[in-house]
């Protein structure tokens, strides 16, 4: 067995039958030249059989058992996976529309994952009537986080048309293929004395216990900058501030509704450009208007202004895949009826989280997340919604790729859109992903509290498109 980081075992602690915590992810594939949707969804699903002997450790870690005690502690790894459970088929009923695609989404989306088996699934969808091949793919959040997950899909595609090495995400052989090419090019170069070698990592051991002994000892300091933020600025949303009581902050069953949509990247630049903001407030502005809109036809506006709280990687290049995150909370402005003042108000909110956040240790960064999300650590408490108020209404996540055009085995990546988690208090969920040049929204909210949640992609339509009509700033 291996011991659990808290960052996985929270994930674990937090699910109940009502609150499944896994992420997913629904891509979109267009057959290269000559192959037809058939042929490409036989080749994903021989690609996707690896043997138990070539599947990635992270593919084959569960919970450890007895689960109640030990699974929330430990891992453990099975040796055999049945391939067949975890790669599934699936053909669409006719006609094969997108919204017979995200129904499909949607009822999966809601079903736990096995503990007793790696906890994972993929699924390959076929029935598209306009003859693209889907892939689905869900993993428990106690495994991933959202950017390791993008990591992942990104290992096997190519900005290469011709490339045909394109396999599975968990399939270890091309990671040994580039250990083996890396560790070839070392042993052409000098050798370092073996003495210096261990000093090398004796020192490097012990700077790190003082790396994080500094951050212990600084957490004070930074909690002193935190409150005086709150304090002083009034765009910042400090931690433990009191959202608005609305439609979004309700106990939830477990049954999912997803609807996605994406946008050319260069629109939203383009407004960032003009109104001095940066890519991921546009996102949020866009959120924000819809947000609005949908909540006045629910009339379910609240007057105060809603808050959101954002994810940050705190993940670095190079570093190693799991979980690596924080959160700031910012102020969407959905009480401002103007455009152009509610595109202000929300990069004043972003650029005052960031000035918080900024100069933090890792160790200080994930207190301040802590410190933000604490609510979420007691969803599982019966009353707890109801009876204790909330820091935020909503969680909205950006999740940055490459923008070149990606393809698996020629086939062109179409749409990658991902599929997150609702939690009891927080019935939606928006996460987009930028990547292939565009800005993919994943809409992911509780089925019975949210009717008509697919009406939320044409109000981010109609908000991008004001926010293009505001006169550029001088």
């Amino acid at each position: 067995m291996q011991y659990m980081p808290v960052t996985d075992s929270m994930f674990l602690i937090a699910e109940t039958r009502d609150q499944p915590m896994h992420v997913g992810g629904l891509q979109l594939f267009v057959p290269r030249a000559g192959q037809t949707p058939d042929d490409l969804a036989e080749e994903m699903a021989e690609k996707f059989h690896v043997p138990s002997g070539d599947v990635s450790s992270m593919f084959l870690k569960r919970p450890a058992t007895p689960a109640q005690i030990a699974g929330y502690t430990a891992w453990s790894y099975d040796d055999d996976i049945d391939m067949d459970y975890h790669v599934r088929r699936a053909i669409l009923p006719r006609p094969g529309a997108i919204r017979d695609l995200l129904q499909y989404v949607s009822l999966n989306h809601g079903g736990l994952l096995d503990r007793r088996r790696p906890m994972w699934e993929s699924h390959i969808i076929e029935g598209l009537a306009d003859g693209r091949i889907a892939v689905y793919t869900k993993i428990h959040h106690s495994v991933v986080d959202g950017v390791t997950s993008l990591r992942l899909l990104q290992r096997c595609l190519s900005t290469d048309p011709d490339d045909r090495s394109g396999t599975a995400v968990w399939d270890e052989r091309p990671k040994r293929r580039r250990r083996a090419e890396k560790d070839a090019q070392k042993h052409t170069e000098k050798a370092e004395p073996k003495a210096k070698g261990l000093l090398s990592s004796i020192t490097g051991a012990v700077a790190q216990v003082v790396d994080v002994a500094d951050q212990v000892v600084g957490l004070a300091p930074a909690a002193a900058k935190i409150a005086v933020a709150g304090v002083t600025d009034k765009d910042y949303v400090a931690p433990l501030k009191q959202a608005p009581s609305t439609i979004l902050n309700v106990s939830i069953g477990s049954a999912r509704r997803f609807a996605a949509q994406d946008w050319p990247i260069e629109r939203l630049r383009a407004v960032g450009k003009a109104q001095g903001m940066t890519l991921n407030d546009v996102m949020v502005a866009m959120c924000s208007g819809a947000l609005r809109t949908y909540l006045a036809d629910q009339d379910a506006l609240p007057d105060e202004s809603l808050i959101a709280v954002q994810p940050v990687s705190l993940h670095s290049d190079g570093d190693s895949d799991g979980n690596s995150i924080t959160a700031i909370a910012v102020r969407m402005a959905t009480d401002l009826d103007d455009p152009a003042e509610r595109a202000a108000a929300i990069k004043a909110s972003t650029d005052s989280a960031k000035a918080a956040v900024r100069g933090l240790r890792p160790l200080q960064a994930l207190a301040l997340g802590a410190a933000i999300v604490w609510p979420l650590a007691f969803t599982t408490i019966p009353g707890f919604v109801q009876y204790t108020p909330s820091g935020f209404n909503l969680m909205i996540s950006s999740v940055p790729g490459p923008e070149e055009q990606l393809y698996w085995n020629g086939a062109r990546l179409d749409g990658c859109y991902p599929v997150s988690i609702p939690l009891e208090g927080m019935a939606l969920n928006i996460t987009i992903a930028t990547i292939s040049g565009k800005a993919n929204f994943g809409v992911t909210g509780a089925r019975a509290e949210l009717p008509s949640l697919q009406r939320i992609l044409d109000h981010l339509e109609t908000t991008l498109a004001e926010l293009e009509a505001l006169p550029p700033k001088a």
